[in-house]
């Protein structure tokens, strides 16, 4: 009977439906419509609030880390690498488009993380909004996502600088112009003149 014919098309079936609606078969319509060919599934990306929830470290002293010229604390923040990106693998992790979204941390985290890190740099100023919770080896060169000595408060809005020199440095290492471990030293020896 044509009121229990599937279909495999949304035009098909949205036809069919009609046709259901005007010829009696309303019934039947809706099951028609609804057995069509799904769409199929949008991909799914890991995305930061769905990864496990990360503790925060104990907390330093208040002023126990000094942030000069732009730069943080070498002893607080030394910057920390992801051991699951190696040059070997960059093809396959930093130079994906849209890999740092699958790695970052959740802003629960970052921005909890934040506050306690602007009470241990002592900044004067304790508005968080003026910082950016910043990677030091940035997540684009398999910086660490959540060791707090990867991370501190750094002035300013978001982007800056520093996000400028980061993508330089990753297109570098992404066309085989540049190793990982190097683009990696020059951001932690001095970012503002790591781009040759």
């Amino acid at each position: 009977m044509l009121c229990t014919t599937k279909l495999r098309s949304k035009p098909a079936a949205l036809a069919f439906t009609i046709f259901s609606l005007s010829t009696g078969c309303a019934k039947h319509a809706a099951t028609s419509a609804s057995t069509a060919a799904p769409p199929p599934p949008a991909p799914r990306v890991a995305t930061a609030e769905a990864r496990a929830e990360v503790k925060l470290p104990p907390e330093r002293p208040a002023g126990s880390c000094k942030s000069a010229n732009g730069f943080p604390d070498a002893g607080c923040t030394p910057g920390e690498v992801d051991s699951k990106v190696k040059q070997s693998n960059i093809k396959t992790t930093i130079c994906v488009s849209g890999y740092t979204e699958t790695v970052r941390p959740p802003t629960s985290y970052t921005d909890a993380l934040k506050l306690q890190q602007i009470r241990e740099y002592g900044y004067s100023d304790t508005n968080p909004k003026h910082y950016e919770e910043d990677h030091f080896i940035p997540l684009e060169l398999g910086g660490n996502p959540t060791d707090p000595n990867n991370l501190w408060p750094e002035l300013g809005p978001s982007p800056n600088p520093k996000d400028k020199v980061e993508g330089k440095l990753k297109r570098l290492v992404c066309s085989g112009k540049m190793m990982l471990d190097d683009a990696r030293q020059r951001i932690r020896s001095n970012w503002k003149t790591a781009v040759p």
